[in-house]
């Protein structure tokens, strides 16, 4: 009970209610390779399902590359992002990022990604932090545990092809990790996403079941 009150701040800025909601399912899978005596590289893929967009609704695949400076992680990547709504195919979107994830001491840690946003339905980059802080502790001796986090998109500027200044969207997840076997481990959950609306749209609440799968050979 005390670590659940504990949790409670990191899901006191979603507001209660949205003008819109949908239910959704993400997915995601993830290699990890250490390729030196402190740098790694990792692979990713990232698919969702929504009611909105009537089945798939958004792929992401790309690599980061990150360096250990002692308990720091410096890291930078790339995605190549989709959407899709009831079939139909939308504009894609090409990303670089760069991160930097701070232990904070007692299961917390947080995350700083910088990304720019290349749409290719019109020119200019759309330039956004997104902010991090996670919550993680052991539940088992067997390596099953509890994480959290919370996650605010800043958008820096406006372009042609939509983004708008200032806050996007907050994320909040909780869930639990199970280890299968040695080198892969599982991550369920339940992700709350709420999207503040721009030119007259409306907010939208987005409630999400999440499975991620790691492998570190």
């Amino acid at each position: 009970m005390r670590l659940l009150l504990a949790l409670l701040p990191l899901f006191a800025a979603t507001p209660v209610l949205a003008q819109r909601t949908d239910d959704q399912l993400w997915l995601q899978a993830s290699g990890i390779v250490r390729v030196g005596e402190h740098e790694e590289a990792t692979v990713e893929s990232i698919v969702r399902f929504g009611d909105r967009a009537k089945g798939l609704a958004h792929t992401e695949i790309g690599g980061l590359f990150a360096w250990k400076i002692g308990k720091v992680e410096l890291g930078i990547g790339y995605r190549h992002v989709e959407d899709f709504n009831d079939g139909r195919v939308l504009p894609n979107e090409e990303r670089t990022r760069q991160h930097i994830i701070i232990p904070l001491g007692a299961g917390f840690a947080t995350r700083i990604r910088v990304e720019q946003r290349f749409n290719s339905s019109g020119p200019g980059i759309g330039h956004r932090v997104r902010g991090q802080l996670r919550f993680n502790t052991p539940l088992t001796r067997g390596g099953l545990g509890l994480f959290a986090t919370q996650e605010t998109y800043l958008n820096f500027n406006d372009t042609r092809w939509g983004q708008r200044r200032g806050i996007e969207r907050v994320r909040h997840t909780i869930g639990i990790g199970v280890p299968i076997g040695r080198q892969l481990r599982l991550e369920t959950g339940y992700l709350n996403q709420y999207r503040f609306g721009r030119n007259g749209a409306r907010d939208q609440m987005d409630h999400a079941i999440t499975f991620g799968m790691t492998l570190r050979p």
